[in-house]
C-alpha cells in the first residue's frame, strides 16, 4: 500500500451487556449490515460497600466486539440504542475504537465516501493485562485514580504447552485482561497509578496499552 493510496475507516465496536445479551446484539447489529463478530465472557465490578458485605461485587458480562466502517457503525449503533436502550443505567455500555488497517476478512464493505473526521476524543480505553488474581487489584488501583469500575476478561491458552499472544506477550489461562473506560482527563492518573501499585514496569508483572474512543452509548458521570 502506497502512501497515496486512500486507507478506508473501519472502527472496532465494543459493547459489554449482561450475560445472555450478546447473541441478540450480534443478531440486530447484522440487520445493519455488520457480518459478525465475536462474543467473549467477562465479568464487572461494582463499587458499593453494601454489595460487598454481601458478597455480590462482580456480575457476569458478554462482551461483544465488530468491525464495520464508520457509516454502518453509526447505523448500528442508532439501531443498537434503540433496541436495547443504553441510555437507561445498567443496559450496557458500548464505545468504538479505530482500526489502522485490516486483513483477513472480505466481509467488511468499503465506503469511498467515509471519512474520518476529526472529533475530539473525550474517552479512552485502558487495558491492562495481568497475572490471574490481580485484576482486582487493577480495579482498586484504578478507583482511586478516579475510574469508576472495568470489565474483567480471563484469558486462556489453547492447551497445556500452548499459548495466545497479545503484542508479543503470552497469555497463558493464568492472565487476566482488564478493560476500563475512562474520561480522557483521568486516564493518564489512571494508568500511573496502576503501573505504581502493580509494579507494571518490572519484568512479567503485565502490560498496559490505551486506546482512543470514537463514539460511545451507556455512559453516565
Amino acid at each position: 500500500m502506497t502512501s497515496q493510496e486512500k486507507i478506508p475507516h473501519f472502527e472496532l465496536i465494543h459493547v459489554i451487556v449482561k450475560d445472555g445479551l450478546g447473541s441478540k446484539i450480534l443478531k440486530e447489529a447484522k440487520k445493519c449490515g455488520v457480518s459478525g463478530g465475536t462474543l467473549c465472557i467477562g465479568r464487572g465490578t461494582i463499587s458499593n460497600k453494601i454489595l460487598k458485605l454481601l458478597a455480590i461485587t462482580d456480575m457476569k458480562k458478554e462482551i461483544v466486539m465488530m468491525i464495520s466502517n464508520r457509516k454502518t457503525t453509526t447505523k448500528t449503533l442508532e439501531h443498537l440504542n434503540k433496541v436495547f436502550h443504553f441510555e437507561k443505567p445498567n443496559h450496557g455500555i458500548v464505545f468504538t475504537t479505530s482500526l489502522t488497517s485490516l486483513m483477513g476478512t472480505r466481509s467488511c464493505q468499503i465506503d469511498d465516501d467515509d471519512e474520518r473526521g476529526d472529533g475530539k476524543i473525550m474517552y479512552q480505553n485502558i487495558m491492562a493485562v495481568v497475572d490471574k488474581g490481580k485484576a482486582e487489584d487493577v480495579i482498586e488501583s484504578a478507583q482511586k485514580a478516579g475510574s469508576k469500575g472495568g470489565t474483567i476478561l480471563n484469558a486462556r491458552g489453547s492447551g497445556v504447552h500452548e499459548t495466545s499472544k497479545l503484542f508479543s506477550m503470552d497469555i497463558e489461562p493464568e492472565k487476566e485482561i482488564v478493560m476500563i473506560l475512562s474520561d480522557e482527563n483521568y486516564t493518564e492518573a489512571i494508568v500511573t497509578k496502576i503501573r505504581e501499585d502493580l509494579k507494571i514496569d518490572e519484568p512479567g508483572n503485565g502490560i498496559i496499552f490505551v486506546q482512543d474512543v470514537n463514539q460511545t452509548y451507556g455512559i453516565y458521570e
